[in-house]
């Protein structure tokens, strides 16, 4: 394979500012397809070429791509200020504009690239520019409020926000001292909070990461505006699916931050997308794998899912190749695949093909939460059934934000000091008293689980407002107690993420939280566990427990909540899972 490179073209922005970019040709007189990926993370960078969640840009140049690397506005060597997500929509625009009048370019380009890479091309997509015929969105979102830097519950993601910021900050810094500006001290102050996730997370009110603010003033744009506002809708491009026109292959990791956002994404996309290229062209893949680099085996310390889940095994330039021939090229001779989702189910460890998100058949079913008030630890009475509970009960424990109950891997990027992302044993965090656990009795049969799983309780607080969280865990034989998904619900936004509502110390209110999606065969001998609380640390911030504004809160002003959680015949508390029954034997007991 021959091909050239031209290095650092200059495409200009309807501004004037003018991108650095990188153009990679095949040998040959073209014109070519293009596929072009914008990044903040240097386009000169191997890692960008190499990432195994990526696709090989080199596969792509011996099918005949020609392959364009652009660096997004103020970062590397793209002059200008970066602020994340304000400029990608016009700037995307402008380059898949000149990109068409190239004559080495046949009009037709599509984008690829993965986390903010996604962010690139969703924002582009809104802008329907004729030349662009499909996207790739690899471990990303298309609503930057859900994921990464909130959550459909209105928590804060402090570990996304604060590690992602952070990084960039110092990115910003070290070209303003290579531009003669700037105070080189900070490098060490931003250094630190990367060495020492505890230096980074713990200290308070959260806006006064000055460092950060400093040469990333995005960080104070972003806690400033906690509920989901104009700030956020501006760059929802979820919000205007209905003119996005292009396909997209989206492709998600079960551990990944982005993962609620990914399937959202699709299904919007299927119902509400503005051709019918749109709806019919979307295609999931999800795997076992979280968002950092390195986490893309599927082995991780306290679960393996074996070869075949390793992102090679998933084939993710093969996938690629095959949407980009199908909707750039428009090679109509490709046949349509009537398995538009393809996910791995965790438990028999096993990929499967599927028709479509949610599964056709699934059935929503309610497991209850039962007992006689004593839920707290691993160890107590909470249990978890499909019966309806027979009698009232209220579990209490007390939420207290100076000790919060810590992350123990799931969807996190860095997470707190000594734990990883993806499916950590929950058991340390289950012996704590303001952790309640609702077990059901050991299983006789597979249960699959494959879908959005939600938990409705009926909940007090002695606070002005405090969070309840969820997690779904799959708890081994071996007493492993293996995190599957999981969620959070900021009382105040409750009802709604843009009109908070504080709450009246001791009502009782029925809420809805979204632990997000798995696919999980729970095997016989195993047991299905849920886990309730009022913090995850540093996955999500603190809450306060004032009512006031959470980022400016100090140490002086934390509460201690008394929280409860009812359940009973008056109040049916309950886990909603999306169980899936199959005839044939796919989801039967490995040998």
């Amino acid at each position: 394979m021959t091909f050239r490179v031209d290095v650092d073209e200059a495409v200009p922005m309807r501004d004037g500012i003018a991108l650095a970019t990188n153009v990679w040709r095949p040998e040959g007189p073209g014109p070519f397809p293009v596929l072009l990926v914008r990044t903040p993370y240097g386009k000169d960078d191997a890692g960008t070429y190499g990432n195994p969640k990526l696709p090989d840009v080199f596969a792509f140049v011996a099918a005949g791509y020609a392959v364009v690397a652009q660096d997004v506005r103020g970062t590397s060597r793209s002059p200008g200020t970066f602020v994340p997500n304000a400029h990608e929509g016009d700037d995307g625009a402008d380059t898949l504009t000149w990109l068409a009048e190239q004559p080495w370019c046949d009009g037709t380009v599509g984008m690829w690239g993965g986390s903010y890479m996604g962010f690139t091309q969703w924002l582009a997509a809104v802008r329907d520019t004729p030349a662009l015929r499909a996207i790739a969105p690899v471990m990303s979102s298309a609503d930057l409020y859900g994921a990464p830097w909130y959550s459909p519950g209105g928590a804060l993601s402090q570990d996304a926000v604060l590690t992602w910021g952070t990084l960039s900050a110092l990115r910003n810094l070290r070209r303003s001292l290579a531009d003669g500006h700037g105070d080189p001290a900070d490098v060490q102050a931003l250094l630190s909070g990367v060495d020492d996730p505890r230096r980074l997370h713990d200290p308070l009110p959260l806006a006064g990461r000055d460092a950060v603010t400093r040469h990333l003033p995005w960080l104070g744009d972003v806690l400033g505006h906690p509920e989901r506002d104009a700030f956020w809708q501006e760059v929802a491009a979820i919000d205007r699916c209905g003119s996005i026109t292009v396909p997209a292959l989206q492709v998600g990791g079960w551990y990944d931050v982005f993962i609620g956002e990914t399937v959202r994404s699709y299904t919007m996309m299927r119902r509400h997308g503005g051709s019918a290229a749109a709806r019919d062209g979307q295609r999931l893949v999800i795997g076992p794998w979280s968002h950092p680099d390195g986490a893309d085996l599927g082995t991780f310390p306290d679960r393996s899912f074996g070869l075949a889940g390793s992102i090679k095994a998933a084939d993710v330039t093969g996938e690629h190749l095959r949407f980009f021939d199908r909707w750039v090229r428009g090679r109509t001779d490709i046949p349509e695949d009537t398995h538009r989702v393809r996910i791995f189910v965790m438990g028999v460890d096993r990929w499967r093909d599927e028709v479509d998100w949610p599964l056709p058949g699934t059935r929503y079913t309610d497991f209850f939460l039962t007992g006689d008030g004593r839920a707290n630890t691993a160890g107590g009475d909470g249990v978890l059934t499909r019966e309806a509970a027979r009698a009232e009960a209220v579990d209490t424990f007390r939420y207290d934000p100076r000790r919060p109950v810590p992350t123990l891997g799931g969807t996190v990027l860095a997470g707190a000091p000594g734990t990883y992302p993806g499916p950590a044993d929950q058991a340390a965090v289950e012996a704590r008293e303001d952790v309640l656990c609702f077990t059901t009795a050991v299983l006789d049969r597979p249960v699959e689980v494959t879908g959005h799983v939600t938990l409705v309780l009926h909940v007090s607080t002695s606070a002005a407002d405090t969070d309840f969280t969820g997690k779904l865990v799959d708890v081994h034989p071996d007493g492993r107690a293996i995190l599957l998904c999981e969620g959070i619900q900021r009382l105040r936004y409750r009802d709604s993420l843009t009109e908070p509502a504080l709450v009246e110390p001791g009502a009782v209110h029925e809420v809805a939280i979204d632990l997000c999606v798995t696919s999980n065969v729970f095997l016989p001998g195993h047991r299905i566990r849920l886990e309730v609380s009022s913090s995850n640390f540093p996955r999500y911030d603190r809450n306060t427990n004032t009512g006031g504004t959470i980022a400016t809160d100090t140490e002086d002003d934390l509460t201690v909540a008394v929280n409860r959680v009812h359940h009973g015949p008056s109040r049916p508390s309950r886990l909603v899972l999306p169980l899936v029954e199959r005839d044939d034997a796919r989801a039967e007991v490995p040998a």
